[in-house]
């Protein structure tokens, strides 16, 4: 069974503001891919100057055909030295390699040069492993090596929070130090997501931490 079978088109406009659903890449049954908009994209251009991907600009289409080679190039070359230890810091099945809609839903698609990112829809299925980030960092200002890679972190479901619903903590011991990415939190709500382990798999930290990857594994 797939991982997922759906990413979101997610846009924030800056690196301190809340990210927000775009839009939806999906894979059909019949293995084909189709990409639309969802309602808060209209609403961001009217609140937060959000502009459409420049290869979809009709707010109102549902686009078919190609538009994962659309998206595919926001993915690392694959004729790059090191792309094999790329692709096993993302958690990446060696198998599925050529599987575009895959790559992009894995490694989030991210750009130095644009707010999107590709934030896959994760269902709980056996052997499921990705790679997220710990959100709201920018708020807590951890000071430098308050986690450590290999620490297991504590996760906690926030039902009341008014930004999302769907809202999932993490804390080192009893120490509250973010939160998992938006809409990556959403298998933490899922039958069975208690065998769920979150793992600190790497660190950017100068003064305080900046970024912080984590890993999410499923236990047998």
């Amino acid at each position: 069974m797939s991982e997922f079978k759906k990413i979101y088109l997610v846009w924030r406009k800056g690196v301190s503001t809340r990210r927000t659903a775009v839009g939806e890449l999906t894979r059909t049954s019949e293995g084909k891919h189709q990409f639309r908009y969802l309602p808060d994209a209209k609403t961001l251009m009217q609140t937060d100057g959000f502009r459409p991907y420049t290869e979809f600009q009709d707010l109102d289409q549902t686009y078919n055909g190609q538009v994962v080679e659309i998206f595919a190039q926001r993915l690392t070359k694959r004729d790059r030295p090191d792309v094999a230890a790329y692709y096993q810091f993302w958690q990446v099945d060696p198998a599925q390699a050529e599987d575009k809609f895959y790559l992009l839903g894995k490694t989030q698609g991210l750009s130095a040069t644009d707010n999107f990112e590709l934030l896959a829809d994760y269902q709980l299925v056996p052997g499921l492993r990705f790679l997220t980030e710990i959100a709201s960092l920018s708020q807590l200002q951890l000071p430098k090596g308050t986690l450590e890679v290999g620490n297991e972190l504590r996760v906690e479901l926030e039902d009341g929070n008014p930004h999302d619903p769907l809202a999932v903590k993490l804390f080192k011991q009893d120490q509250h130090v973010g939160y998992v990415k938006r809409y990556h939190g959403n298998v933490f709500h899922q039958p069975g997501a208690e065998k769920l382990r979150v793992t600190v798999k790497a660190l950017e930290q100068n003064g305080v931490i900046k970024r912080a990857f984590i890993a999410v594994e499923l236990l047998a």
